[in-house]
């Protein structure tokens, strides 16, 4: 009887054991300002990179996916979160002191969150950006075991700084002055690589991958990938009056287009190397690996979306909700699991949290906005869609868009006027949003104003109507 009762115990063991190493790993490589254009399986034409389009042609390439916004800390709080940015506490990129942005209250729990409590060894690599070590955000607090890079997405700007975090310890980094110093992007991937690396294997883990790449400031070390583009392109450097419009604590970048595409390869190779590392470990094919970014290409500090045709057919760059602000990259790719397809089916930043929960078989019980997609990149059920996406944005006099079925609504300034009108296109005969059909679809018009005033929830601290402003 004892023996019987010792193997039923070890067999449950073995079951519990067997259960959790069935989790899988997941990798989100999250890129900075990345245009959904500006990779080659995407459409680009001038840089290269075979890795990522790898990764896309053996998984899932999504051509209907939408980041949170079209700037940085509230995408990634849309993201973090699962809510869009009608119901997020972070809908800006408004800084606080010491350090950092506005930051996720604590009352707010993560996906990292409810992963780390169910049996997940975290980590995060590169730009946080929702809050610094002293307050409620803290990624520490959001749900990482480890996080090593920026807590400030304004210091993220500098990609030799003078320090970066590891936890709550500061790396010091302040022999960087030239470019030959410490390229805070190449410090960051030599974490995360480490980290694969020394993975233990007796738990499966989530790493959040962050990049600063492409963000501007369009700078970086003076290598060979950098004098590859410089031949490639035969750009003209600039001098005088044009250098000295992009402002920088080091020397500005002379040939920006060879930077910017250098910045793009990099972050390509960056992506090759921790699929190898993945696969020298053995974990390749027990790994989900999520490729995108939080929002369209920028114009700063030496980008050039027009050079290299950033945005594709779509209008808009960052900080626009035309589809070129917010319409992004996503590559699902995982070796036995993930069968290679393209899908049209439309998904959002916000659906990351639901899918990487139930992924890790964890009930959501908050309230989000986000849908699993997990039917539609394993192929198994039927996916469930959303009725319409969401966005707006704080900046810019304040600018709000809805997408119901193939019909995009995007309405400017309403800071000013609550009633400011409303641009209606139909995306599935002009995707390109060259057309305003309001005048002609009145109808249609007045149900995209219905979901307007749906979806938008009024935050104190961020007011987005003019008579929200006029409240404060």
């Amino acid at each position: 009887m004892r023996s019987l009762i010792q193997n039923t115990v070890f067999l449950c063991l073995l079951s519990s054991c067997s259960s959790l190493a069935q989790k899988p790993n997941i990798i989100l490589i999250f890129a900075d300002d990345l245009g959904y254009g500006e990779v080659g399986c995407y459409g680009q034409q001038k840089i290269e990179t075979p890795n990522i389009d790898k990764l896309a042609a053996n998984g899932i390439k999504f051509n209907q996916f939408y980041a949170g916004t079209s700037v940085c800390a509230p995408s990634r709080a849309s993201l973090m979160t699962g809510l869009h940015t009608g119901h997020t506490v972070v809908r800006g990129n408004k800084s606080v002191k010491p350090e950092g942005q506005m930051p996720l209250p604590d009352s707010v729990k993560t996906f990292a969150n409810y992963l780390q409590q169910n049996g997940y060894a975290t980590a995060a690599f590169g730009k946080w950006g929702l809050g610094f070590h002293q307050n409620s955000g803290d990624p520490n607090k959001k749900g990482f075991d480890l996080f090593y890079g920026y807590n400030d997405q304004s210091l993220a700007h500098d990609y030799f700084p003078p320090y970066l975090w590891k936890n709550h310890q500061k790396v010091d980094l302040s022999i960087n002055k030239t470019y030959d110093s410490i390229y805070s992007a190449s410090l960051i991937q030599q974490q995360a690589l480490q980290y694969i690396r020394e993975s233990s294997g007796n738990k499966p883990f989530f790493m959040y991958l962050p990049y600063t790449l492409p963000h501007g400031d369009v700078i970086g070390p003076h290598d060979s990938l950098y004098n590859y583009y410089k031949q490639k392109f035969n750009e003209q450097p600039l001098t005088g009056d044009a250098l000295k419009t992009r402002p920088h604590n080091m020397t500005p970048e002379p040939w920006p287009h060879a930077q910017f595409a250098a910045m793009v390869g990099r972050l390509d190779l960056y992506v090759g190397e921790i699929v190898k590392a993945l696969q020298e470990k053995g974990l390749a094919d027990n790994t989900l690996i999520i490729f995108t970014s939080d929002n369209g290409p920028h114009r700063e500090n030496g980008g050039d979306p027009e050079f290299f045709n950033s945005s594709g057919i779509y209008k808009g760059i960052k900080r626009d909700l035309y589809e070129g602000g917010i319409r992004e990259a996503f590559i699902a790719y995982w070796p036995g699991k993930i069968k290679p397809a393209v899908t049209e089916k439309p998904a959002a930043l916000w659906d990351i949290y639901p899918t990487f929960l139930e992924l890790a078989g964890v009930k959501v019980k908050d309230k989000i906005d986000g849908i699993s997609i997990v039917p539609l990149l394993l192929n198994k059920g039927k996916q469930k869609q959303h009725e319409y996406f969401y966005w707006e944005f704080h900046e810019n006099n304040g600018r709000q868009a809805v997408r119901w079925k193939n019909w995009k609504a995007v309405k400017l300034e309403v800071n000013l006027n609550d009633n400011a009108p409303i641009e209606l296109y139909d995306l599935s005969a002009d995707p390109s949003e060259k057309n305003n059909v309001a005048a002609k679809y009145p109808a249609m018009v007045k149900k995209m104003e219905q979901r307007f005033k749906e979806a938008h929830v009024y935050n104190t601290d961020w007011p987005l109507l003019k008579s929200e402003i006029s409240k404060e």
